[in-house]
């Protein structure tokens, strides 16, 4: 195992303590490991590029973790009420239907490339910044950063959610249509 792959890893294995941490009501704590965790995600694509050690493991291992950090973040921050469910809801049921894509033009054997959109990468860092002002708000001042600014996040979040899940839709029935 090459460390890129080792830090993709890492991610997944992080998941479960920061639930245990938020469970804990141990926010601080939490806003540590998801920003930790945030920053495996940076390195191990950097570093695969930097130092060549891309592999099939590492491009199966990598949005897998994101997907498990992100999902578990949105699900528990929901049930906390730290961010509103509907997002949660949304955000979950994005990446169920690309799953979902994926294993129809699999059982279909439809060949398909899935190269990461502009739209998506913006949606991934979208989330990512709602996780941690979420997280944020539980550990500084309510001065600081305001309960309204999250709902606004929410609600562009979602929206670039939405958008790169349509586009992702609409990218598997031309997949679908070519072959047929």
């Amino acid at each position: 195992m090459n460390l890129p792959n080792f830090l993709s890893l890492l991610r997944i294995i992080l998941v479960p303590v920061i639930v245990i941490f938020l469970i804990q009501g141990s926010y601080a704590k939490v806003l540590i490991v998801f920003v930790v965790a945030g920053l495996t995600d940076a390195l191990d694509g950097a570093l695969a590029r930097l130092l060549n050690k891309q592999t099939k493991l590492g491009s199966f291992l990598d949005p897998l973790a994101d997907k498990i950090l992100l999902s578990t973040s949105f699900i528990a921050l929901a049930i906390f009420s730290l961010i509103p469910s509907w997002l949660a809801v949304i955000v979950i049921s994005r990446d169920f239907l690309i799953l979902l894509g994926i294993m129809i033009l699999s059982m279909m054997s439809v060949t398909y490339e899935i190269k990461p959109i502009f739209v998506s990468k913006v949606t991934t860092t979208l989330q990512i910044a709602t996780v941690f002002f979420a997280l944020l708000l539980k550990t500084v001042t309510y001065d600081i950063i305001s309960y309204n600014w999250i709902i606004v996040l929410s609600w562009l979040t979602a929206s670039f959610t939405i958008i790169s899940g349509l586009i992702y839709i609409i990218k598997g029935i031309k997949f679908i249509n070519r072959t047929a």
